[in-house]
């Protein structure tokens, strides 16, 4: 950043705003996964086609401690992340959206009961199956395995 602040001046040109703009929010991004980490911060992305459904169950978790955070598509994930999926949400995934799901490996939350729905979690790596209703300390069970799970 101090680079391109520095060529821009010496060529009397304006600086790349987008590229700045870029390289501030890496530095913000890494500066929070420390944080985090030292922190021992769990981040849990809630994704729901309900808005108020995942804003209810990322309320629940924030109230027991988690960094919780909900969006209806999935997004690019941040450091060690933990993503509890509504399998409803899967029939309008993209490809590239499918792929970062299952590598992911989420923590499905439905309220299908049938095999061919338990299927479709086997299929995207899902580390749970829970039915709905959750209540959110089942919630936080889950999550909790999940991150023993991902621990070395």
């Amino acid at each position: 950043m101090r680079a391109e602040l520095e060529v821009a001046a010496d060529d009397g040109t304006a600086p790349p705003t987008e590229v700045l703009l870029g390289d501030l929010r890496q530095a913000l991004d890494l500066l929070e996964s420390v944080e985090a980490f030292a922190l021992g911060v769990v981040r849990v992305l809630v994704i729901d086609d309900d808005d108020r459904l995942g804003e209810l169950t990322a309320r629940g978790l924030r109230r027991l401690g988690y960094d919780a955070e909900t969006v209806a598509r999935p997004r690019k994930l941040r450091a060690a992340e933990i993503v509890v999926f509504d399998l409803s949400v899967l029939r309008a995934l993209t490809a590239d959206e499918r792929a970062t799901l299952k590598a992911a490996r989420p923590i499905v939350v439905t309220g299908a009961v049938d095999s061919a729905s338990r299927a479709l979690a086997a299929d995207i790596d899902a580390t749970d199956y829970l039915v709905k209703p959750v209540s959110v300390e089942q919630l936080a069970e889950a999550i909790n395995r999940r991150m023993e799970e991902a621990q070395p």
